[in-house]
This record gives C-alpha cells, sequence and structure tokens, in this order.
C-alpha cells in the first residue's frame, strides 16, 4: 500500500473514530457499567489513587477508599440535554459526613477549569450526587446548577441504613427536579434550567479532589429525558 493510501486509510479511521464518539455522546441513553477501569461507557478513565474492582451481589463494581481513589472521565454525557435522568447503583460503606461521588461538570471556557480550585462558591453549571453520612446511616444530596438556576435536594429527615446496596435517581422534565432512592421520591422542587456543554466527569471526589467517596458504584445511566421510576434502574432482588 502506498504511503498516500496509507495515510488515506488512517484520516478515515480517525474520521470513523470522531464520528463513533460522537454517536455515544449523542446517545439518548447511556448505561456505563463500573466493571474495569480501562474504559466505562465508551471513555477511558484517568485512575487516580487505587480504586479496586470488586465483585459484589450486583456483579462488578467499582471501589473507592474514601482518600484518594477517583476516576476522571475526559468527557461528560447529557451535553446540550434539556430534560434528564441520572441514575446509580451504589454501596456506601460510611466514612466522613460529606461525600461527592460523583460530579458532571462543564468547563469554563474563560478559565478551562471544570470547578472553583478553592473548593468554595463554584459557578460551574454541574450535575452532583453526594452523600452525608450519620452514624450508620446516611441521606442522599443531589444538585443541578445551570445558568439559569440551582438547587440542592437533601433530606436529612430520609435516612438509609448503611450495608445494602441502593439505587438513586435525579430527574428533570423541563420544570420540576426531583430525587429518588431505590425510586422512592425523596424530594422535589421547581427550578430554572439551562442545558449544559461540554466538560469532564468525576467519580468517587468533586472536580477539586475533596470529600472523597468510601464505597463502590455498579453502574450509571445518563438519560436524555425524565423516566419514571417504573423505568428506573433497581438493584437486583429489590
Amino acid at each position: 500500500m502506498s504511503r498516500c493510501n496509507i495515510a488515506g486509510a488512517a484520516i478515515l479511521v480517525a474520521a470513523g473514530m470522531m464520528m463513533m464518539a460522537a454517536t455515544v455522546q449523542a446517545a439518548p441513553q447511556q448505561l456505563w457499567k463500573f466493571d474495569n477501569l480501562k474504559q466505562i461507557g465508551g471513555v477511558a478513565p484517568k485512575v487516580e489513587g487505587h480504586p479496586r474492582i470488586i465483585d459484589s451481589p450486583v456483579g462488578k463494581a467499582v471501589h473507592f477508599n474514601g482518600k484518594n481513589d477517583a476516576l476522571f472521565f475526559p468527557g461528560r454525557p447529557l451535553v446540550g440535554a434539556k430534560t434528564f435522568t441520572i441514575e446509580a447503583i451504589f454501596h456506601p460503606d460510611g466514612g466522613a459526613f460529606q461525600q461527592r461521588w460523583m460530579h458532571i461538570a462543564e468547563t469554563d471556557p474563560k478559565t478551562g477549569l471544570d470547578a472553583n480550585p478553592s473548593g468554595t462558591s463554584d459557578p460551574n453549571p454541574r450535575f452532583m450526587f453526594e452523600i452525608r453520612v450519620v452514624k450508620d446511616q446516611w441521606y442522599l444530596d443531589a444538585f443541578v446548577n445551570s445558568k439559569a438556576g440551582s438547587k440542592a435536594l437533601a433530606f436529612p429527615e430520609k435516612l438509609h441504613p448503611i450495608g445494602p446496596w441502593y439505587a438513586v435517581q435525579q430527574t428533570y422534565d423541563g420544570k420540576t427536579y426531583r430525587s429518588y432512592v431505590n425510586g422512592v421520591l425523596q424530594g422535589e422542587a421547581e427550578v430554572g434550567y439551562t442545558p449544559q456543554g461540554p466538560g469532564h466527569m468525576m467519580v468517587g471526589t468533586r472536580m477539586n479532589k475533596v470529600n472523597y467517596f468510601h464505597g463502590a458504584i455498579a453502574e450509571a445511566r445518563f438519560t436524555d429525558h425524565a423516566l419514571t421510576p417504573a423505568e428506573f434502574l433497581k438493584v437486583p432482588g429489590k
């Protein structure tokens, strides 16, 4: 094969890979299985610390030590989505009170950053899944921020025991933002929302590496519309 033909083939392969990546990014629903550390959801994460693959009642999962384990993804789901559902099947192990375990951020075009490095008053549009640990229990903290508004859904009275695996969800239908644990509504509020642009995703800690997560994540799913509880991911056997 001539050099021209080789170069042409390489260009076609690269173009095909770009088209495939764009298709994955624009897919109306993406299921990410946390069953390896090389490629998750079609994206190769940067591994920080020493997260490890474990066997669990819900299948393979990535375990985070709550100290320095994280996965950084050079891309993010739900770019441009006007409505959304974000779900995860996870296992909290207890530990520190504040644990921010999924951070989906829009990159600031002015600074090139996904979060405020100081860890306070972060203006970046983002989705967050967090938990608050109270002794041997926890409650969910779901958060959305966009140019049109922001809202945290956290309800300290709605505690869940450490030990079982859980499915958690947050949805937005164009008007109302809701959070769920195992399909049970935790709370809701009306909030303005503007679709978010490209950025990155961090799992196991906040983007600026504070409030690490102690526990495991088996899978996550991202949908560009609001699902009903009947359509949510469920923990096997529940």
